[in-house]
């Protein structure tokens, strides 16, 4: 999930080529890979770590506040989250929602597999529960439960989305994916 950054004139240049740097290693719609299902994760070695801090680095460098390892082409159950900028990243390996609150939202997202649509100032509109119960095993294989709400719900379940290979667009409504289609067959067209 993309992250909305506060600009400074200072140093835009340089960020700017940093994120595209990172971009172009983040896997883009309509790549296949985007919609496949991950696979679990059952061990639990440096390895992992490895990737972890590989995808926080990617993430972070994107402006990202959140990357699944699909995102770079990786079927495998493990997501990096930034819920607070003051906090540091979190790795979560095999992440669920084990309950979703009743009450819902409607608020736009952006998605670092749709750069297209982020460098068009366009978010998403997906309806989410304001709260989830969550459980997710660390990088050493124990297991955890939290509850989040608003912001963090959202990031964490557009994360855990790209594991079962679903998109911002697939959760729109009707207008909302029409109107994201049509702004990439525009990109394609120009490019």
């Amino acid at each position: 999930m993309a992250r909305r950054r506060k600009n400074d004139d200072s140093d835009g240049d340089a960020h700017d080529a940093v994120r595209r740097i990172a971009q172009a290693q983040i896997r883009q719609f309509p790549d296949p890979v985007l919609r496949s299902k991950s696979r679990a994760i059952d061990v639990f070695d440096n390895d992992l770590e490895a990737l972890s801090e590989r995808m926080i680095g990617l993430a972070d460098d994107a402006s990202g506040a959140g990357l699944a390892a699909p995102q770079i082409g990786l079927l495998r159950s493990l997501v990096v989250i930034n819920f607070d900028e003051e906090e540091p990243w979190i790795a979560m390996a095999n992440p669920q929602v084990v309950a979703y609150g009743a009450e819902t939202q409607v608020a736009g997202e952006g998605c670092l597999s749709l750069d297209f649509l982020l460098r068009d100032g366009y978010s998403v509109p997906v309806e989410r529960s304001i709260e989830v119960t969550i459980r997710w095993q660390d990088l050493q294989g124990e297991v955890h439960t939290r509850t989040l709400q608003d912001m963090s719900a959202r990031i964490f379940q557009h994360e855990v989305d790209h594991l079962d290979g679903i998109l911002t667009i697939d959760r729109a409504e009707p207008e909302a994916r029409r109107e994201a289609m049509r702004r990439l067959r525009l990109r394609e067209r120009i490019t």
